[in-house]
């Protein structure tokens, strides 16, 4: 089986790293609004993949995360007069729902955000300990500079990420591109104790900190939406050595592809 390789604009063959068992995490749903056609789209494309590699004899461990804290889900819940645990109860049911009228198999787990808070802070605090990332101001930021190969997965330079985008100025940064890894907490917001005071994860560790917990290096296909290759899947691959292979959906544009990474 051929998967499209993005790095190196090409197809190339897949196999798993020890030969016989696929570690597959996909990057599942931010759980604020009802599951639409987008998601179904991707998640019956990466269900066809599974299957396909369960076909050829493989055994897949498939985990599919939910981002169940988030800017949008926090005012959400705040417009609807519930909390965020209600709010994500609400909208991770109705995916479920409409993911099992699509057929789609379930993944053999679905780690939460809010769920992984210690393997989250693990993986912050070793990368602080490395000189990959500073606290400042209640924040905790990737330094983008201490990675040589910063923007290899989306083709892109930091000097060209800064020319092509607005960029507001944040004197706490080293750099304009560093992202945060953990965010203070800010009034009115959910929260947890950290080594850098109260706050919540970023958006991007999660999912470095929930792959490496479920599945740990290297994994063999990281899945996700095309829109996302830059920023999420670039600075979620970014702490870490990064997976075996990446696996993008390509646009509802012509017969469907895959993009792979080694």
């Amino acid at each position: 089986m051929r998967l499209y390789n993005t790095l190196v604009g090409e197809d190339r063959e897949f196999a798993p790293a020890d030969g016989k068992t696929v570690k597959m995490y996909v990057c599942g749903v931010t759980p604020y609004s009802s599951t639409h056609v987008g998601h179904a789209l991707s998640y019956v494309v990466f269900d066809t993949l599974r299957r396909y590699l369960a076909y050829q004899g493989y055994q897949v461990k498939h985990i599919q995360n939910f981002t169940d804290v988030d800017d949008k889900i926090i005012l959400r819940a705040q417009e609807a007069g519930i909390s965020e645990e209600e709010l994500t109860a609400q909208y991770i049911e109705d995916f479920f729902r409409t993911t099992d009228a699509l057929n789609i198999l379930r993944a053999d787990v679905y780690p939460r955000a809010t769920q992984e808070i210690e393997p989250i802070l693990d993986t912050i605090q070793s990368l602080v300990d490395k000189g990959f990332a500073y606290p400042a101001a209640g924040d905790v930021y990737f330094r983008v500079n201490r990675k040589d190969d910063y923007g290899k997965l989306s083709h892109r330079t930091l000097e060209g990420m800064i020319a092509g985008a607005r960029i507001q100025v944040d004197e706490d940064k080293e750099h304009p591109m560093d992202f945060v890894l953990w965010k203070g907490a800010k009034p009115g917001e959910p929260f947890w104790d950290s080594p850098w005071g109260p706050g919540r994860p970023g958006w991007h560790i999660e999912c470095t900190a929930m792959s490496l917990r479920y599945l740990d290096y290297p994994l063999d296909i990281h899945g996700g939406g095309q829109d996302l290759i830059f920023p999420h899947h670039e600075n979620e691959n970014s702490p870490e050595r990064g997976p075996h292979w990446h696996n993008s959906l390509r646009p509802p544009l012509g017969p469907q592809r895959f993009a792979a990474v080694r």
